[in-house]
């Protein structure tokens, strides 16, 4: 994991947003950072690399939709800077 996936595992981890998270879970040919099968939702952080992998990323989400997953995609910054800010879109998009 990296630094801000330990940071964010830390705060979503033993159902402290009131439902379980899995952390690196292979759904079809990909592992998702963080899954919460209860809530079909998936949570992705991306560093830079990502920049360059718009497409793979696209292809990615088309996947996750298809099997009615629902996909936030926060940047690392935005852990570091702003974890009460990603916390909060994600508890609201658990209701």
């Amino acid at each position: 994991m990296t630094e801000e996936e330990r940071i964010l595992w830390v705060q979503i981890r033993d159902n402290k947003l009131g439902v379980k998270f899995r952390r690196q879970v292979g759904v079809g040919n990909y592992i998702v950072d963080f899954y919460c099968i209860e809530k079909n939702l998936v949570v992705e952080l991306d560093g830079s690399q990502h920049l360059e992998n718009k497409e793979y990323d696209k292809d990615r989400e088309v996947f996750m939709d298809s099997l009615g997953l629902k996909t936030l995609r926060f940047w690392n910054q935005d852990v570091r800077k702003n974890l009460n800010g990603v916390l909060d879109i994600i508890r609201k998009s658990l209701n």
